[in-house]
This record gives structure tokens, sequence and C-alpha cells, in this order.
């Protein structure tokens, strides 16, 4: 049982079952086994627009079979014989399919997901979680940049590769494959005034 995050060793891989005996508070993610801290405190820029976005979203889906959780919600990947060898904390998950849902989180890729990134969080959300979330069949997965009031869609194809949308930015609608009707003025969710961004979201 580790209480410290720095008792991790870094040369082991690590499955959900690992992370659930974790007794320190800072907040971590494994993919493929590879563990990877994340800021314990979002900008207040990232906070807004998630916010808003949630709101939307969770308006539009009142009545309707899909949920939409915001993080920290564990999302648990890649599992086999030998375990869970993935666990996520996307900034929004919205599932469909409730039987995925358990007291542990999400068992199972989300219909849709959305990550809200910096700069210093790029690399991982347009990399390592793109990959991932292509590879796990998430069917739509959102990459907003807050400070350059952007947002992309990325849509599973029937080959199983994503097909990205055009940058979206303030006053243009985004409408969802996955979300059948829901569409959005991007104005709604970016904030007139810039933030300093996050800290680095890095591998431990």
């Amino acid at each position: 049982m580790y209480t410290n995050i720095n008792q991790l060793d870094l040369n082991k891989a690590y499955t959900f079952k690992d992370y659930l005996t974790w007794q320190f508070k800072a907040r971590v993610e494994i993919i493929m086994g590879k563990t990877f801290k994340i800021s314990p405190a979002p900008s207040p820029l990232h906070q807004e627009v998630s916010a808003a976005l949630s709101g939307e979203i969770y308006n539009f889906l009142k009545g309707k079979a899909c949920k939409v959780f915001t993080a920290p919600f564990d999302v648990r990947l890649d599992k086999d014989k030998d375990g869970i060898h993935t666990v996520v904390q996307p900034d929004l998950s919205i599932i469909c399919d409730l039987a995925k849902i358990d007291d542990k989180g999400c068992l199972g890729a989300p219909d849709l997901v959305v990550e809200i990134i910096s700069p210093l969080t790029a690399k991982k959300d347009l990399h390592e979680k793109y990959d991932l979330y292509e590879r796990c069949k998430v069917q739509e997965y959102w990459i907003i940049h807050p400070y350059e009031k952007t947002l992309t869609v990325f849509v599973l194809s029937n080959s199983g590769n994503y097909i990205p949308s055009k940058p979206l930015t303030q006053g243009d609608i985004i409408k969802s494959q996955t979300l059948e009707g829901f569409e959005l003025n991007l104005t709604t969710i970016f904030p007139n005034q810039a933030q300093e961004p996050e800290q680095e979201y890095k591998r431990l």
C-alpha cells in the first residue's frame, strides 16, 4: 500500500487493481500500465469552460438515456485476463450504455469524451489519449483549447480511425453525431477574459 506518490516505481507497469490500493491524495491516471500525474487544481479558465459545457450537455440529456460525468471520474479501459491496464479521468465523459457504469466509474469506452487542454497538456491529449480513445472506440472525441477558444471534433469512422472537423471557435455551432440533436454556439462556453495556463500534466 502506497501512502506517497513518490513511492511508485516508474519502471513498473501498474493496473487498476494496484490503483485502488493507493492511499495518497495526488490524482493519477494509468495508460497501458504507465502512471501519469494529474495537476491538482485546474486553472479558473479550465473550470469555467468545463462547467459551462457540462451544464449545456446535462440540460440536453434530461429525460434521455445518456449521462454526463465530470472529472474526477474513473474510466477503465484495456481489460484482459491480467486485469485493467488503463484508468483515465477525462474532463467530461458521456455514456449512453448505462450498464457500463458502476460504483467505481465506467468500465468500457464512453460514447463521447471531452478533454480541455492547456499548452502544457496538449501533447498528452493529442497523442497518448488520442491514440487510446481511437483504439478503444470512443465514438466522438472533443479537444478544447480554452486559451485559443477553439474546439475540434474527432468522429470515429467505420474503418476505426478518427476523422477531424475543422477547428471551431466563438460563433460557430457545434453539432454532435453521437448526441443526436445536440447543437451549441461555442460563444456560450468561452469566457471573454483569458487566465493563466494550468500547470503541466506530465508523466511522473
